[in-house]
């Protein structure tokens, strides 16, 4: 069924076309927005006070047009720059690509993608990815790795940079974050977290423009209430600010009305006002779109400096350089506005050390940058640094481990997996083989094994190991035939026992992919290339089908049931390790651990949050708008709430073992219970918000025993029910923990979940403040979100 809660959008056909109703209201640059001025000053909270001192020194050594210029890209060696001051040994900061790579340079990792980690819900596994991922970062001499993502949070199944974040839910999203920002920063390497905010689709996000470059349609509007920001599209961001992230990215998107470079009450008001965030503002690329109201409502810093689409017209006027030291002359400008932003940029330079010792730009890098090509440089860079320093070390032995600890197995029967050396495999499917057109996948690459999406969020393979190449390894181990089709039409159109020699194979492994990419949302959630006549016709001969996707998230499976699919696995975009870490799993070799971060659907159109992709008055500039009108219904939250069934629940994952919980413990970490106030007492904010939003209230312990004869690997998963008294429209549960745990065969451990003042709290839109609800609240734990074993109870107010 289409969502009720789009009633009059028009499904022309499944999500290709989703036409915004025709009396939608449409949101304009005016009135819809409480505006916030003036933009706060830094002050160093959270320990950063040292580090602004030096920046405000520094800043006070500036010219006036240093100052305008440390706020504006330039072209240079990376995706972003800003020019160096040779005269205070300050060497420029270079800004790279991306959540899985850094992408513009050779010799580096592609680690999995975000939803690939968000699946392994282990906190441990995430912050050791950011971590070696900052390394490579920092190896390449970038200062800034434009990572992790929060947003596109997931709102919907369809849209096209999903797979660059965690999961549609705000809870394991927000750990993902300030797990992923502590490990890179821990490199002394500055991370950016993007986009914010309510970035959640790919359709219209930049405006369009005219032959003469003039803007005829501006970009989607995502319109939505206080409540729903909150709880969820804030909610991760939080997360990061409270890890001290160095820097916050704004979104190419309006938010109810307003670009979100623009936007006074999402810059000034929620991130460095309620948030406390210390660092600095900077626009995507090209995402700005003015220049003093742009710096008055919050925005530090101009990516990349340039005009026109994505900012790469440089050389002509920019709404920043020039144009802020103007405003300051003229009195248009405060000069100590224009302080802050550069102390902003400052200050998490010097905090994180990269005054001191830090590695140059690895020339390799301006070689490997379309963006901005040697050719468009103003500024004479001087790249001294070593040409293609390797700095993969041993990152592929942990991008294996963690890519097999991240596969979701959805389905195993028939004893299917682990696999006990079959001496008969067949291999089928376009995604099991090498890449035959470069290392650096696109859409329209039909052969290869698919690790990563499309955009700025992909990687540039310097090495990959296939799931065949993987096979062939193991299959010489154990003395196997091993045979294959790689061609999707062969196979789909083929009866399969006339390609198969000489028998039925003891195992059909049929690896299947989805191609997802920036600046296009998903116009299907079937497998690529005809994936499911694929499956269809290897199933109707072989008995024993394992099927594993490499998918950017969601995927159509109409083959769950087949009686010869014996087992499923969703392994994601696995990074360079693919191969070793499916057939880890495939044999045994690593229990499946994984779990799903999202929810699949029984049908297509059991999905809500859709884009809109059309409109119906293209004369009104302001046209495009999508209404978050499921509020905090999204994903498992919505079909919780509508009581619907679905295919596989969020949370959901099989393991080769099995597990139970008991002996759920509820305690109190207040000394005092009666002291416990509705609203937190009024502290000074810190980077998060209130520290006391922070603090634990309550503890949740279980006994986690491993019931099976193998070791393995689970995760115990909390949800909380809010009182009845909580507003209409709360969630029926959330998830507000979960740990990954590892056990030998028979082994038991406790586990331990800390329930925070946030985790208990609703954002009350009248208070303006987050609001513990009287009543009792209900504990669940399991799991899956419906796989819940144990339920208890217990009263704050």
């Amino acid at each position: 069924m289409l969502s009720s809660l789009l009633p009059l959008a028009a499904l022309l056909s499944p999500a290709l076309a989703i036409l915004q109703p025709a009396n939608a209201t449409v949101y304009g640059p005016y009135g819809f927005v409480p505006p916030v001025y003036p933009s706060p000053n830094a002050t160093g909270a959270g320990g950063w006070e040292d580090a602004l001192a030096k920046a405000k020194n520094f800043v006070s050594q500036l010219t006036l047009e240093e100052k305008s210029g440390m706020t504006t890209g330039a072209p240079g060696p990376c995706v972003g720059n800003i020019i160096p001051i040779p005269r205070l040994g300050f060497p420029g900061l270079c800004l790279q690509d991306g959540p899985l790579a850094i992408r513009t340079v050779d010799y580096a990792s592609v680690f999995q993608a975000g939803v690939t980690t968000a699946a392994s819900f282990d906190r441990a596994l995430m912050y050791e990815r950011g971590l070696m991922m900052g390394a490579e970062f920092r190896g390449k001499g970038a200062h800034v790795a434009l990572s992790p993502v929060a947003g596109p949070l997931g709102r919907g199944a369809y849209a096209g940079r999903n797979w660059e974040g965690f999961s549609p839910d705000p809870y394991l999203t927000g750990v993902a974050m300030e797990e992923t920002i502590s490990g890179l920063q821990n490199n002394g390497l500055q991370a950016c977290a993007k986009h914010w905010v309510a970035n959640e689709q790919e359709t219209q996000r930049n405006p369009s423009y005219d032959a003469n470059g003039n803007i005829i349609q501006e970009a989607i509007s995502s319109n939505l209430d206080d409540r729903t920001m909150h709880e969820l599209y804030m909610w991760p961001f939080a997360n990061a600010i409270h890890a001290g992230v160095a820097s916050i990215m704004c979104s190419y998107n309006r938010i109810n009305g307003t670009y979100a470079c623009e936007n006074s009450k999402a810059l000034n008001g929620y991130l460095k006002t309620e948030l406390g965030f210390q660092g600095y503002v900077m626009s995507d690329w090209g995402g700005t779109h003015s220049g003093l109201p742009s710096v008055e409502s919050g925005l530090d810093m101009d990516m990349p400096g340039g005009l026109g689409m994505y900012g790469m017209t440089f050389g002509a006027p920019s709404f920043f350089g020039g144009n802020l030291t103007n405003g300051v002359n003229n009195g248009s400008l405060e000069l100590s506005r224009l302080d802050d932003m550069v102390i902003r940029i400052m200050t998490p330079y010097f905090f994180l050390g990269q005054d001191e010792n830090y590695p140059p730009v690895d020339p390799s890098s301006a070689d490997l940058n379309t963006f901005s090509p040697i050719s468009s440089w103003l500024y004479d860079w001087q790249l001294n640094g070593t040409r293609s320093v390797d700095v993969r070390a041993n990152h592929g032995e942990i991008i294996r481990k963690h890519a097999a600890n991240s596969i979701v197995l959805l389905k195993n029967e028939k004893n299917a997996l682990p696999l006990a050396a079959p001496k008969s495999i067949a291999v089928f499917g376009n995604d099991a083989g090498e890449i035959t057109q470069g290392l650096l996948n696109q859409a329209d690459f039909e052969y290869g094994n698919l690790v990563a999406g499309g955009g700025s969020g992909t990687g540039r393979l310097t090495r990959h190991v296939t799931p065949l190449d993987a096979l062939k390894v193991q299959a010489e181990k154990d003395g196997a035939l091993l045979q294959r089709w790689l061609n999707n039409t062969l196979i789909a159109n083929s009866n399969i026992s006339r390609l198969a020699n000489p028998t039925e194979p003891e195992v059909c492994l049929v690896f299947l992919k989805t191609w997802a990419e920036e600046a296009a949302d998903r116009v299907s959630l079937d497998l690529d290339w005809r994936g499911n006549d694929v499956v269809d016709s290897v199933a109707s001969y072989c008995s024993n089908t394992v099927v594993i996707t490499h998918s950017s998230g969601i995927n159509n499976l109409p083959f769950a049931n087949h009686p010869n699919v014996t087992a499923i696995l969703a392994a994601h975009y696995s990074g360079e390790q693919a191969g070793n870490s499916i057939v880890d799993v495939l044999y045994g070799s690593v229990n499946p651990s994984g779990k799903l971060p999202y929810t699949i659907a029984l049908e297509n159109d059991d999905y809500n949050g859709l884009p809109i992709t059309n409109v119906t008055d293209f004369t009104d500039p302001y046209a495009w708008n999508v209404d978050f009108d499921e509020k905090l219904e999204i994903d498992y939250r919505y079909f919780d709430a509508k009581n619907m069934s679905v295919l596989y629940e969020f949370g959901f994952g099989l393991s080769y073992t099995t597990f139970e919980v008991s002996d759920l413990a509820i305690s109190s970490l207040s000394p005092n219970t009666t002291a416990v106030t509705a609203t937190a007492p009024v502290q000074p904010t810190v980077p998060g918000g209130n520290p006391a939003l922070w603090e634990s209230l309550y503890s949740v312990t279980v006994r986690l025993t491993n019931t099976g004869s193998i070791p393995g690997a689970t995760v115990p998963q909390l949800y909380i029910t809010l009182p009845s008294s909580a507003p209409a429209g709360t969630p029926p549960k959330q998830l507000r923990g979960f740990e990954k745990v590892f056990l030998n065969a028979g082994g038991h451990s406790k586990v331990t979940f800390q329930l925070m003042r946030r985790d208990l709290s609703y954002w009350d839109t009248t208070a303006q403040d987050w609001v513990i609800p009287s009543g009792e609240f209900g504990v669940s734990v399991g799991f899956s979100s419906r796989d819940l074993k144990l339920t208890g109870s217990f009263t704050v107010l």
